[in-house]
């Protein structure tokens, strides 16, 4: 499942802030915009709540889960809630098995090839490069001299529609989309018109 919404749409949005009472709008128009994969951050309000709302309320081929994923106890708690994959600010282990043990897709937070390769041997399904801002293309085109091109590189951390070009040539090959997406307050026009910029964006790049 979520290897297929990867395939249709390698964006993944970041949903940090948003509440219960609005997710349903902002989801709506952020996979109407093209997404396939959104996340709501644990640290959220109501984080749970939202993951719920978002996969009773989108089409089955939207992938839905949570971000800022801290411990295997939370793994269990976004399974609960009908969430589809487990997004990491680190690379613990335990909590990339309990999310394969779930059945969950993971995307544990590296910064190091050291990282990278043990979150793997742990069951990672993609890797998510954080901060972007401090790592750059630079470094994501020497990891990618020695992580297969198999493996999904996604930088996340100050990603602009304009940067993506930069990191898709370095060898990224997934986004995730925060705050240049989606702000606390933004309406749901707002984060619209914000996913079709990257939507855009991403589609001039695979066709350039």
């Amino acid at each position: 499942m979520f290897k297929e919404a990867m395939k249709k749409c390698r964006l993944i949005a970041i949903l940090r802030g948003v509440r219960p009472d609005e997710v349903e709008a902002i989801g709506r128009a952020i996979y109407d915009a093209g997404f396939r994969i959104i996340e709501v951050p644990l640290n959220s309000p109501e984080p749970l709540e939202s993951i719920r709302i978002l996969r009773s309320t989108l089409p089955a081929d939207c992938v839905v889960g949570a971000g800022t994923v801290m411990s295997p106890a939370q793994v269990q708690q976004v399974a609960d809630a009908g969430g589809q994959l487990i997004v990491m600010p680190h690379s613990d282990p335990a909590v990339i098995r309990a999310a394969t043990d779930a059945g969950l897709a993971s995307a544990p937070g590296v910064a190091t090839v050291t990282e990278a390769f043990a979150a793997l041997a742990a069951g990672a399904d993609i890797l998510k490069m954080f901060p972007a801002e401090q790592l750059g293309p630079a470094v994501v085109k020497a990891w990618r001299a020695v992580v297969p091109a198999s493996v999904v590189l996604a930088p996340v951390g100050g990603i602009t529609p304009d940067s993506l070009q930069t990191f898709m040539q370095a060898g990224a090959t997934a986004f995730g989309l925060g705050s240049a997406l989606y702000k606390p307050g933004m309406s749901p026009q707002e984060v619209g018109a914000n996913a079709k910029a990257f939507i855009h964006a991403l589609r001039a790049c695979e066709t350039a």
